[in-house]
């Protein structure tokens, strides 16, 4: 008996925001000195090694349990159950309901309880809580809600991941170029066919505590004139890149050869977008733990370069995309392996293989 996938849902937001945007911005470095280059050097590098052109900020009267209601939604009609039998209701994120021009980040009640609202679910035996681990949030929750559902045959859960990082990003800062909001969901289900293979093979999850704790931070604008006051996402992109390029392709093999599977089976490999270049980097590093010089074309979608890095919502968002035939370069059929895998503040690192 297996966990599977039964509906799929996304909310990407429809303002595009391109380079156009950070034109007349005032960048500096985390010294508090601005930065030498013209804005048009600064942008056309970061896009060189984020491979980001684009990325979606939600409406100005949204916040993340909006969104994250929003995928919801088209989940439970796709799965076609009845939402009275959830028997629980996960929600990923980092940072909570942030209204626009606002500062202080609502998490009370819980971003799950706010979605079990609006879904105008009654049953009280429909648990409802969050899952802060950050962007492999929703890999954690799908972990998370699997233990569950094997102790409980006939239950039923909503994972659904959320994230408004438009709003917890400094100006002044270039990174904050890489970050967009979205949400993306899915409904989680035993399979209880015999005969049928589909569902979560396994999974593993790590958390690096150590020297690596700070990589991703909350701390002060660069601008020594904004309020120094207000904390905005920070990250030391070097040592998240190093790390990520050691660690996470060591938790795949890990995950893969736990799952009694070989490199040659995966169909695709979905990793959380977090930066074009870095993606690239793990998987080559993947690849090459296997001493496989070839890696076949195709078994990586990308979102980045349209949406940017949404946190937690990359990975189902993709799963959406891709289920619904907006990918359709990267179809899947009955029996495909999926790979994915997501790196985050923490350090934390997840994996689980899922056979379609």
């Amino acid at each position: 008996m297996a966990i599977v996938f039964t509906g799929y849902g996304s909310c990407i937001p429809e303002k595009i925001v391109d380079e156009s945007a950070f034109l007349a911005s005032h960048f500096y470095d985390d010294k508090g000195v601005p930065l030498s280059l013209p804005n048009e050097k600064i942008i056309e590098k970061f896009q060189s090694i984020t491979g980001i052109r684009q990325r979606r900020y939600a409406d100005d009267r949204q916040v993340s349990s909006d969104l994250a209601f929003i995928a919801a939604e088209k989940a439970l009609k796709q799965s076609g159950i009845d939402p009275e039998t959830l028997s629980g209701i996960i929600c990923a994120h980092n940072y909570g309901d942030i209204p626009l021009g606002k500062i202080q980040s609502d998490t009370v009640p819980s971003l799950a309880s706010r979605i079990k609202h609006k879904l105008n679910i009654k049953n009280p035996a429909c648990m409802a809580f969050d899952v802060m681990c950050g962007c492999p949030g929703w890999v954690q929750s799908v972990i998370i809600a699997k233990q569950f559902l094997e102790n409980n045959k006939n239950g039923k859960f909503l994972v659904v991941s959320a994230e408004t990082l438009s709003r917890v990003t400094d100006p002044h800062d270039r990174d904050s170029m890489i970050y967009g909001d979205g949400a993306g969901a899915v409904i989680m289900e035993n399979n209880n066919d015999e005969n049928d293979t589909s569902g979560i093979i396994n999974a593993v999850s790590k958390s690096f505590t150590d020297h690596e704790l700070k990589y991703l931070y909350f701390d002060k604008s660069y601008n020594e004139k904004h309020e120094q006051d207000i904390r905005f996402i920070k990250m030391k992109g070097r040592k998240i890149y190093e790390f990520a390029l050691k660690n996470v392709p060591m938790a795949m093999k890990e995950c893969l050869e736990a799952a009694g599977l070989d490199i040659k089976d995966i169909r695709r490999v979905i990793l959380h977008q977090a930066n074009e270049k870095m993606d690239e980097a793990m998987l080559q590093r993947f690849f090459a733990l296997y001493k496989e010089k070839h890696i076949p074309d195709l078994i990586m979608p990308m979102s980045i370069a349209k949406l940017g890095n949404s946190s937690v919502a990359t990975i189902p968002t993709l799963l959406d995309l891709i289920h619904n035939g907006e990918m359709p370069e990267y179809a899947v059929e009955k029996g495909d392996i999926l790979l994915m895998a997501s790196v985050g503040a923490g350090m934390n690192i997840n994996a689980f293989t899922y056979r379609m």
